[in-house]
């Protein structure tokens, strides 16, 4: 992945805006895909997200504003420099999209026929792809003989055959299993940081998001309603959407219901305290061990993003209420410590 050092600009949308008769497919939509990242685009169907990435290889056009890839105006184009430009641009898609008259090798050499490559230097190109991605022995197969993970490490390969500068991965996981689906996620961070390749990942699953992005935009309804680094959107989303989002990948979103369940069945005063990797952050449970409280954990979920652990426990603190409000008070000044019931922070 890249670092935040890296400041060359692979992809920009500024005020994008898509109209389809009176609906919006994007809504002033500004922000850039930093060369060599991995960025992800994530929101419920119908956010916006396809026509999004279709307008980065110009198979859609913006009503209003402009979308720059590799310092071209897209929309400028004529059709034989947006040729010259999608040569740059590697497509994953959802449902592998594979020939089912070719073998494994030749789809993987289809884009370099295409190209005009020399039949002696596609051989090996494709060779060498296939075993990138591990599935070597299979050159000769059909598609119809290969699992969901294999079909799409032959999309990846192929899309990579005509070394692009941007991949697009569109949905690229949706269609698999969740073991094979890390796999695939494995590979593409693999080609990020073999290839330096910049790509920029399509998904409604913000544990895709977490897993391997560096930066992420969530569209909701057209619209750009976060955009950052994946730590600090999932630490501090500024929309409902954004929120909802988190809460699913997470799974530290504990149900009215069940809340009221658990707490009957351990009474007591009940809070959220935020797991966040801070340099200052608290042990909520050395805490309340310190002010001589009890606390058991009624629900919660701690995920990796970026590296860095994330997400909430939910306690249920009983002893002396002194002890308890100097708890929470002290949680409270270094992390967000909140009534689960009602979602807002506890101020004592």
């Amino acid at each position: 992945m890249s670092t935040d050092t890296d400041t060359r600009v692979a992809i920009e949308f500024r005020e994008a805006t898509r109209d389809f008769g009176t609906t919006k497919a994007l809504d002033g939509v500004s922000f850039a895909v930093r060369e060599g990242s991995i960025t992800g685009v994530i929101g419920q169907s119908g956010a916006g997200k396809s026509t999004l990435i279709r307008t980065i290889n110009g198979l859609e056009s913006t009503t209003s504003g402009e979308v720059r890839v590799l310092d071209t105006v897209v929309g400028t184009l004529g059709e034989r420099d947006l040729r010259s430009l999608r040569a740059d641009i590697g497509m994953i898609f959802q449902r592998f999209n594979l020939m089912n008259s070719r073998t494994v090798a030749g789809n993987v050499e289809y884009p370099l026929t295409l190209g005009g490559t020399g039949k002696a230097e596609r051989k090996k190109r494709v060779a060498e792809l296939l075993d990138f991605v591990g599935i070597g022995d299979k050159a000769d197969q059909y598609p119809s003989r290969l699992s969901g993970g294999q079909s799409q490490r032959v999309g990846i390969a192929r899309a990579l055959a005509r070394n692009p500068k941007i991949l697009l991965a569109d949905e690229a996981t949706s269609a698999l299993d969740p073991g094979t689906t890390i796999e695939v996620l494995d590979l593409l961070q693999r080609v990020n940081r073999d290839f330096g390749t910049t790509i920029v990942v399509i998904t409604h699953e913000m544990d895709v998001i977490r897993r391997i992005c560096d930066t992420v935009a969530v569209l909701d309804q057209g619209a750009l309603v976060d955009h950052g680094p994946v730590y600090d959107v999932f630490s501090a989303p500024t929309s409902p959407a954004t929120a909802s989002l988190i809460h699913a990948a997470v799974g530290d979103d504990v149900a009215p219901e069940t809340l009221r369940r658990l707490h009957e069945a351990r009474p007591g005063t009940v809070v959220t305290v935020d797991v966040r990797d801070e340099p200052d952050a608290l042990d909520a449970a050395e805490v309340f061990a310190a002010h001589r409280v009890a606390a058991r954990v009624l629900y919660g979920g701690v995920a990796e993003v970026g590296g860095r652990p994330f997400g909430s426990l939910t306690y249920s603190v009983t002893g002396d209420q002194a002890g308890i409000d100097a708890a929470i008070a002290q949680l409270g000044r270094l992390a967000h410590v909140k009534d689960p019931q009602t979602g807002k922070e506890i101020d004592r």
